[in-house]
This record gives structure tokens, sequence and C-alpha cells, in this order.
């Protein structure tokens, strides 16, 4: 199937997922971040039921730190009617892009990218649909921040992605990267193999070659990167056990 005529529901996701979460120590010493619980339950099975009733079935997980223990608990997802599969960075973290890289055998063309701390209620079909009309190779979303959950690090404006950068805030960054973006394969042609490439790094180039999509989301983001990110999710998945909705 050529990407051309593909639907969005047919991509899988690449959850990023690798990392050390040194901003959630202790409790990451021993546990993989997925694995934190949240509301009683892991915290990736609340992406895996989010995910599911989007219409995301086929998800990859890129895995590193403790990641054995993620396989040990979820397998390949059959009893959560979804098809995991893993991809493990090996004897060094090799980074969000890196991660990507290296799991581009199992991603195929196209695909979803999801930060493994994130909790994105949105519509992922819509944002697919919109990243195949761009005719891009990438697409982010972002949301209008204003510096009210986390630094804002993009300048979104006449619907275009026009800067995008988490280190050099500029006065027209109002937005923020939302945590979820698509990808095709040819995005990471020339970046190294088996080694560390940041995923910030691949927008940038994206953005600086006019090449990626923005989409403006409304609905604000939850993530679990931080004891009061995870404090926050928690009480709303306590309060809301299907989540904050569409």
């Amino acid at each position: 199937m050529s990407l051309a005529s593909s639907v969005p529901s047919s991509f899988p996701v690449a959850l990023l997922a690798g990392g050390l979460a040194t901003r959630l120590r202790p409790i990451t010493e021993k546990v993989p971040k997925l694995l934190i619980e949240v509301a009683g339950e892991p915290f990736l099975s609340h992406q895996l039921r989010l995910l599911k009733k989007a219409g995301l079935r086929r998800v990859v997980l890129c895995v590193g730190h403790l990641g054995e223990m993620i396989v040990a608990r979820y397998g390949d997802g059959a009893p959560w009617g979804m098809r995991l599969e893993y991809s493990f960075d090996g004897p060094r973290l090799l980074g969000t892009g890196g991660a990507l890289i290296r799991a581009l055998p199992q991603l195929g063309e196209a695909f979803y990218v999801l930060y493994g701390d994130s909790y994105l209620p949105i519509d992922y079909l819509d944002v697919g649909r919109a990243f195949l009309q761009s005719g891009q190779p990438g697409l982010m979303t972002v949301y209008e921040n204003h510096g009210r959950y986390d630094t804002s690090n993009v300048w979104f404006a006449d619907g275009r992605i026009k800067i995008y950068d988490k280190k050099n805030p500029a006065p027209q960054m109002h937005h923020i990267d939302y945590g979820l973006g698509l990808l095709q394969a040819r995005a990471l042609d020339g970046w190294p193999r088996n080694e560390v490439v940041d995923l910030a790094a691949v927008y940038g180039r994206l953005v600086a070659a006019g090449a990626l999509a923005g989409y403006e989301v409304k609905q604000r983001f939850y993530e679990i990167g931080s004891p009061a990110g995870l404090h926050e999710l928690d009480t709303l998945l306590r309060q809301f056990p299907a989540g904050a909705g569409n």
C-alpha cells in the first residue's frame, strides 16, 4: 500500500519509552516509567486503552532502561486487543531520535510518534489525516501553552511551525510540542545509525527545511514526566476512569 492510499488507523505508534526518567527517581530506579502506577494501574495500561479507543491497534515500544519488565508484563498485547512489538536501544541509550531510527524496520513507511510519558486524549485519526493531507515528511501537534504547563518551545503562526527550539526560547513562542507527531521514514534519512540522536534535532532540521507540518490541538496535555504531572493525572483518572475524553 502506498502512503497516498494509506489510512491513519494503519500506521503503527512508536512509543518512546527508553529514557531513565531521572525526575521520577527513586521510583524509576527499579520500575520503568511505563509501569509506574497511575490510578491503580501501570501507566501503559491507560495509554493502550486510549490508543485502542482512538482506533490505533499496533504499537512499537522503543525501550531501554528496565524494558524487559514491560515485555514480561504486556507481552504481545493480545489480551488488550493490541499488537505490541519491542525495539531495544541495546547496550547504550540512543536518545529519542536514535531509538526511532533503530526501530525503523518495524515501523515501516510512516508512523505516529508518542512520548512515553504523555497522556493525550485527542482525535489521533484526525491528526493522521492532516499528516497525509500535508504531503510533508513530518507533522508535529502543538498546543497554545503560553508557558502554562511547561516552557513554550514553538512559534506557530498562520498554520505553520516557524521555529521549534527547546533550548533557546524566543518571545514569539506561545505554543509547545504537544507530545504526538507523525513521520515518514524518509524524515530520518541522513541521520547516523546506532548513535545518540535527539528527536528535537530531527524536528528542528525539518522545520528549517519547511518540511514539518503543524496541527494545533485545543485540549491540554497530561504527562507523568514529573512528580507534579504524575499526581495530576492520577487525580484525573481516579475521577474519570475513561480519561478526560476527546
